[in-house]
C-alpha cells in the first residue's frame, strides 16, 4: 500500500478554555476579575502535535472521535484552516474539553473534564488499520480509545510513538502504552527517579528512544543504553506559556527521526521546538516552522530564531 501519510496521529482531539490568573496556586477567594479574558480555542495534545509536524512540512493525518457540538466545530476548523488532515469519528459524548489556568511565569494547571469519552469508546478498526497501514508512523494520545487501537497498530508492524505526560511510573493505565512504542516521550514531573522509569520501559517494552523532558532543565534521551542531557534551547522572546511544549518536542522529534536523524539530533529538535512552543499564549495554536528549526540547530547557541 501506499505510504501517503508521513504520521498519522490518533487522539488528543479537544478545547481548552484558557484562564489567565495573578498565580498558581490560586488562593480561595469569592471571585477573581480576569482582565485578559476567558477565551476557548481547539487545541489538545494530538491537535498540538498534528499542527506541530504540519508545520515542519510533515504529512499528516488525525483521528479521533467529535462530538457534533460547537467544540467539536472548533477542532475541526483548526484542522481545515491550517490544511491538516482529520478523520473524526462521532462521540455521542461529546468533544473532549479542559479548562487550563496559566500562572504570569507560563506554568498551567489544567482541569480535564472526563465525561466526554467512556471506557467502552472505540475507533473502527478497520480505519485505523487502513490509516496505519498508509502511514509512516503513528503518535499514539493516551486519551480513550487509544489503547484498544494498540493492538491493531502493533499487528500493522508501522513504527509508534506515545507520549505519557506525567506518568508517576507506577499507575497502570499507561503501562501498555509504555511497552508499545518505539518512542516513547515523557515528563519528569511526577518521577522520583526518572533515570530508573526510563530503563524500565526499554526493559519491558521495545522502545528505541525514551525521551524525559524536564522544563527549564531540558531533557533526558536514552537510547542504545546510554542516558544523554539534552540542554534546554533559550526561547526566541518571554515564556508566556508552558502548555503545549512537550506536544512540540515530540513533533521536533519525530520529524528528525522520519528524516533519518540520529536520536540525539532529533532531540535537539524537539528541544528547538519545544521552547518555541513556550513564548506562544494559551490563547493561540502556532508552531515552529521547518527553517527556523533547522536554523536553531545550526546554531543552537542563539537559541530559536524569532518568527
Amino acid at each position: 500500500m501506499s505510504q501517503d501519510i508521513d504520521v498519522l496521529v490518533l487522539g488528543g482531539a479537544g478545547v481548552d478554555t484558557i484562564v489567565y490568573v495573578p498565580e498558581l496556586p490560586l488562593p480561595y477567594a469569592d471571585s477573581y476579575m480576569i482582565d485578559s479574558g476567558i477565551r476557548t480555542r481547539a487545541g489538545q495534545t494530538g491537535d498540538f502535535v498534528a499542527l506541530g509536524l504540519s508545520a515542519l512540512g510533515m504529512r499528516t493525518h488525525h483521528l479521533d472521535m467529535l462530538g457534533d457540538d460547537p467544540a467539536g466545530d472548533l477542532v475541526r476548523a483548526l484542522h481545515r484552516d491550517r490544511g491538516i488532515a482529520l478523520t473524526a469519528v462521532p462521540q455521542p459524548a461529546g468533544t473532549k474539553r479542559a479548562v487550563n489556568l496559566v500562572s504570569p511565569d507560563g506554568r498551567r494547571l489544567s482541569l480535564y473534564d472526563t465525561s466526554r469519552s467512556h471506557p467502552d469508546d472505540r475507533l473502527p478498526e478497520p480505519t485505523v488499520r487502513a490509516l496505519a497501514e498508509a502511514s509512516r508512523h503513528v503518535h499514539v494520545s493516551i486519551t480513550q480509545p487509544c489503547a484498544h487501537a494498540l493492538p491493531v497498530l502493533r499487528e500493522s508492524g508501522v513504527g509508534l510513538s506515545t507520549d505519557l505526560h506525567n506518568w508517576d511510573g507506577e499507575n497502570p493505565y499507561h503501562e501498555a502504552f509504555a511497552y508499545t512504542a518505539d518512542v516513547v516521550f515523557l515528563s519528569t514531573t511526577a518521577l522520583s527517579d526518572p533515570e530508573r522509569t526510563m530503563r524500565r520501559i526499554v526493559e519491558r517494552g521495545r522502545a528505541e528512544a525514551v525521551v524525559a523532558t524536564a522544563g527549564a532543565e531540558g531533557a533526558y534521551l536514552l537510547t542504545d543504553g546510554e542516558l544523554t542531557h539534552i540542554p534546554a534551547v533559550t526561547p526566541p522572546g518571554p515564556v508566556v506559556d508552558s502548555n503545549g511544549a512537550g506536544d512540540a518536542f515530540a513533533a521536533g522529534f519525530l520529524f528528525g527521526r522520519l528524516n533519518g536523524e540520529a536520536p540525539h539530533r532529533c532531540a535537539l529538535y524537539g528541544a528547538a521546538a519545544g521552547a518555541y512552543a513556550c513564548t506562544v499564549p494559551s490563547t493561540q495554536a502556532g508552531a515552529i516552522g521547518r527553517d527556523a528549526l533547522l536554523a536553531a540547530v545550526a546554531e543552537p547557541a542563539q537559541g530559536v530564531p524569532r518568527p
